[in-house]
């Protein structure tokens, strides 16, 4: 692969990165975009930035471009059946979370080892991308994790001003449409991209554990307590997905990993919203972003870094 040193895009749709293609174990072809200094260098992390479900990996592009005009190379892609890694159909597609973490993410740490030898490997993860930290052979490999949101979707974590809506929506509503289409067509509706039917099964299945979901039930175990890494849990309270509740629940697999918990308010930080899916838009480059930096620099949050430490440090290490 060729090597980039370019400045940070100046447009969303201008991606400062290489393409690849890189075959999961089982073969399946994954999508995604290289940004990678010109020299290289053993303390320069590589960064893996882990999607949201079926939110495209461009989505994190200006986020991606940040952390690369601060020295470090990055890595995004797509998770089998999304953006740069959609077959021509979704009908038939078999795809579910434990895929994405098992098979796409694995194929990405494997990835930053053989093409940055020696670079420590550092993640950022949003939503389901955290649980997907948890789920590939290689996560011993890891040193540094930010999360934002990071859940797998249990109903009753769900906010209680929406949670009942959200429950239809998702619950319901996803379910019934993957089964007349054969996949979820959120792409038409506005709601996420389309999305195969396995990963509709495991995000739908009302179950408090991952290991009862559908492709959960599958693992002889699960490899969350492999990793030992240092990890963030960002957390905004106007989030209806990433409580309290889902953001411990999930930490709680990592159970060798030291976790902090950082809970924030959007007040915090000037702002009236920021919800689930913000964080990542340049927008919040100022007062968001140095947040996850520090952290995949230096292991520890800045001084006088807005919000409060939950829980999961207490319990973490």
């Amino acid at each position: 692969m060729s090597s980039i040193n370019r400045q940070p895009c100046l447009s969303p749709d201008a991606l400062c990165a290489e393409p690849f293609v890189e075959r999961a174990a089982d073969g399946f072809a994954l999508g995604g975009f290289a940004w990678r200094h010109g020299d290289s260098a053993s303390v320069r992390p590589v960064v893996i930035i882990n999607a949201a479900t079926s939110v495209r990996c461009r989505h994190y592009s200006r986020f991606a471009d940040y952390l690369f005009a601060n020295g470090m190379d990055v890595l995004t892609y797509d998770y089998r059946g999304i953006g740069e890694s959609r077959p021509a159909t979704l009908r038939g597609l078999k795809a579910s979370w434990t895929d994405w973490g098992a098979l796409d993410f694995e194929a990405m740490l494997q990835r930053a080892a053989r093409e940055y030898p020696g670079q420590p490997i550092d993640v950022v993860a949003h939503s389901f991308g955290g649980c997907a930290v948890g789920l590939a052979a290689s996560g011993p490999l890891i040193r540094r994790v930010v999360t934002v949101g990071a859940q797998f979707a249990y109903w009753r974590d769900y906010a209680p001003a929406t949670r009942w809506k959200m429950f239809g929506k998702w619950h319901l509503v996803m379910p019934l449409l993957t089964g007349l289409y054969g996949y979820f067509p959120g792409k038409r509706l506005g709601w996420l991209e389309d999305t195969p039917a396995g990963v509709v099964r495991d995000w739908s299945t009302p179950t408090a554990r991952y290991e009862k979901r559908p492709s959960g039930r599958k693992l002889l175990a699960l490899p969350f307590a492999r990793v030992k890494a240092q990890i963030l849990a960002v957390s905004l309270t106007d989030d209806p997905f990433g409580t309290v509740a889902a953001i411990e629940r999930l930490l709680a697999y990592f159970s060798a990993s030291s976790r902090t918990h950082l809970r924030l308010a959007p007040e915090d930080i000037d702002e009236t919203e920021v919800g689930h899916f913000a964080f990542f838009r340049s927008q919040y480059q100022e007062k968001l972003w140095p947040i996850a930096l520090n952290w995949l620099e230096k292991g520890e949050l800045l001084a006088g870094t807005p919000g409060k430490i939950g829980i999961a440090a207490a319990h973490g290490g």
